[in-house]
């Protein structure tokens, strides 16, 4: 049985490194090329099927890895923490790095599948949103001022004409629009600023980090604020099905999200042992530019993100469902508050709370 090469980027980030460690496991899989600007994460260190570049996506890799002849691409690499006054750097890893992996992928047949992920956040958070619409996919992305949003819906626009004028017609296609993405490895062995995070005191990278989880000793909500999460597991399982499933060679864009009710302030006050506190948007641009300037993009509330944490963007998922008959493990609840999940023997025993026991 031939074997696959698999190309990853991003390979040393959250998503990315689940993904090297989950399908190094598959016999199918002969090779994994990861690629990152970052060094190799000792959580990959010792794994035989790794080879690991340190590049970032917007470099000279292609020859590097056209070497090894891959037949899938998963392009996870970006920079999603806004670079305070370096916009033009950011860009370049993020539109032309990617603009070099969709090139790369089109102009080599030997590519049968691209996976790429994008996020729901391009649909846009803006006032006229409600909680009860749940985008779908063919619904279009709106330009908005959050720099993370508005890139993704650059580089999905820029992955859709090259598409149309692709050398490569034999390959497949697909883009994962994930939800908030969470589980036990996300939240106690990734530890990154977030509202979860500082709301349950696990800041505690540096001084500014450590003074804001003590700041809030509630939780701050909007009318309209609500979150959905997707487990990690089910994100890795997702990537594994459309990776080696036998689905034609398409174009295809997917919501990443499980059906069922949408998280609100209350069960994030649950989840942290705290009480809500109703706040104007208003208030929270405020807070977010202020701590924006004062930290110099530490604390990452840039320009537009405010708005992501004062109007919903709600999303229907279940496109996976009908035409994969993919059935997600974790609702939206459960991924973010219990600790089930392949990475549950990281959680301290004394903060497990197991939904399957």
């Amino acid at each position: 049985m031939p074997k696959h090469t698999i190309f990853i980027t991003g390979a040393a980030g959250y998503v990315g490194a689940m993904l090297v460690q989950r399908l190094a496991t598959r016999e199918d899989v002969g090779a994994i090329i990861g690629l990152d600007k970052e060094p190799l994460p000792e959580i990959l260190s010792g794994e035989q099927k790794l080879t690991y570049l340190q590049m970032n996506t917007a470099e000279e890799w292609e020859g590097l890895v056209r070497a090894q002849r891959p037949s899938i691409v998963i392009h996870a690499a970006w920079q999603i923490r806004e670079m305070y006054g370096q916009q033009e750097k950011e860009w370049e890893w993020n539109i032309d790095g990617s603009d070099k992996v969709f090139d790369f992928c089109f102009d080599d047949s030997q590519i049968k599948k691209l996976i790429y992920f994008s996020t729901v956040a391009s649909y846009g958070a803006f006032a006229g949103n409600t909680i009860e619409h749940r985008f779908k996919e063919e619904e279009p992305f709106r330009k908005s001022q959050y720099l993370y949003a508005e890139e993704k819906r650059i580089a999905e626009e820029h992955l859709k004409e090259k598409y149309a004028e692709r050398h490569n017609k034999g390959i497949d296609v697909r883009i994962l629009r994930p939800a908030a993405i969470t589980g036990p490895r996300g939240r106690f062995m990734r530890i990154r600023f977030g509202l979860q995070a500082a709301l349950s005191g696990q800041l505690r990278e540096n001084f500014v980090y450590r003074l804001i989880s003590k700041m809030v000793s509630f939780v701050p909500v909007t009318a309209k604020w609500c979150r959905q999460f997707v487990h990690e597991d089910d994100v890795v399982d997702i990537v594994e099905t459309l990776a080696f499933g036998d689905q034609a060679p398409g174009f295809e864009a997917y919501n990443l999200c499980p059906s069922g009710g949408v998280v609100r302030g209350a069960d994030m006050a649950k989840a942290v042992g705290k009480k809500t506190v109703r706040v104007s948007p208003y208030l929270i641009r405020f807070v977010f530019f202020v701590m924006w300037h004062l930290t110099l993009g530490k604390v990452p509330t840039g320009k537009g993100a405010w708005r992501g944490y004062s109007y919903p963007i709600a999303v229907d998922g279940s496109k996976l469902t009908h035409l994969h008959n993919y059935r997600y493990k974790h609702p939206s609840f459960d991924a973010f508050y219990y600790t089930d999940g392949r990475y549950e023997e990281f959680v301290p025993q004394n903060q497990r709370r197991s939904k399957l026991r």
